[in-house]
């Protein structure tokens, strides 16, 4: 119960959630039942994942979604209760794969338990939320949801090919990251504007606005990467480049004429981590880090943009308030 209340009170002091403070709780009571079955290991593998506090971006994103138009409350909890169960189970898979420690400066489940128990326990997760979006009887929905469960994992599959491809355009990291990221939260979005029989104009303003704060968020956060601590972050400062991911700021540098050999040479060699860091420093050095916050923040007054089609309200402001509130990591 302590970790229900400990969300809740952050859900009560977040005033971009007040809105929808109390469908947040009702799905916060939904998770929490998850982990309420007979078999111990499972219980307490989910009784772990799920006394994680969470920002819970995605399922705010659904239930704001779906107050364009009148709705079934119940439908749109479930439905945010599925992306957010989808949401755990791809990190739980990520940190499996990527052989990470921490998450958020807890130990992941890979590492306290095992990879075989993470990976089972993640399939576990990746079952029930899609068993939970059947309870919508929507069949569009279930298909776009079976789709953002394909895409998340090419994403994923896609960021271990790329591993230290010196040639990766922008265009493929953007494609990348849509897979990998904003995926689910068009998803997020997409679905609570079906579920409450929104528009077709509304539903297309909103698929715009998540598609663009995914993207941004996913800069951001990689960037991070870079500039971040590990207390921020949860896991060490330049851990991605260490494992041969590229994103954006080493991609700028590979793009530019004047130092791309440079970088190239530093990053050629994947086993020798002094001259990975020595890449990462030059890369801050050379300015990359603020160039790639102004295209993060391109993203993210696109995904303003697109809400200025939707009606003027509490919810659409606090959309608003939720990529404002992105954009300060980036001024």
């Amino acid at each position: 119960m302590t970790a229900l209340y400990e969300q809740e009170k952050y859900f009560k002091n977040n005033t971009i959630y007040k809105p929808i403070q109390e469908g947040l709780f009702r799905v916060e009571k939904k998770l929490s039942s998850v982990r309420d079955i007979t078999h111990p290991l499972l219980s307490d593998l989910l009784e772990y994942i799920l006394n994680t506090p969470g920002k819970r971006v995605r399922p705010a994103i659904t239930l704001l979604s779906a107050n364009f138009n009148s709705h079934d409350k119940d439908v749109i909890d479930i439905m945010a209760t599925a992306v957010e169960m989808l949401h755990i189970a791809t990190l739980i898979h990520d940190d499996t794969v990527d052989d990470s420690k921490l998450r958020r400066g807890k130990e992941t489940i890979s590492n306290a338990w095992g990879h075989k128990e993470a990976v089972l326990v993640g399939d576990y997760l990746f079952a029930a939320s899609a068993t939970y979006v059947c309870h919508t009887n929507n069949i569009i929905v279930i298909k776009r949801f079976s789709e953002t469960i394909m895409e998340l994992s090419s994403g994923q599959l896609r960021e271990k090919e790329e591993s230290f491809k010196l040639d990766l355009t922008r265009k493929d990291y953007i494609d990348r990251i849509y897979s990998k990221t904003a995926s689910l939260f068009l998803t997020s979005a997409k679905s609570g504007a079906i579920l409450s029989n929104a528009s077709d104009d509304i539903i297309k303003s909103l698929e715009k606005f998540a598609y663009n704060y995914g993207i941004a968020f996913q800069i951001i956060d990689d960037i991070l990467d870079f500039n971040g601590s590990e207390d921020k972050i949860g896991k060490p400062v330049g851990n991605d480049l260490l494992h041969g991911i590229l994103t954006l700021p080493t991609i700028l540098a590979l793009e530019n004429n004047n130092y791309c050999i440079e970088i190239k040479e530093l990053l050629n060699n994947p086993q020798d981590h002094e001259k990975i860091k020595l890449a990462i420093k030059r890369i801050i050095d050379l300015g990359l880090i603020s160039e790639s916050l102004k295209i993060a923040k391109s993203y993210c007054n696109k995904a303003i943009d697109a809400l200025n089609c939707l009606p003027s309200n509490q919810y659409s402001d606090s959309l608003e308030s939720l990529v404002n509130s992105l954009k300060m990591q980036v001024d």
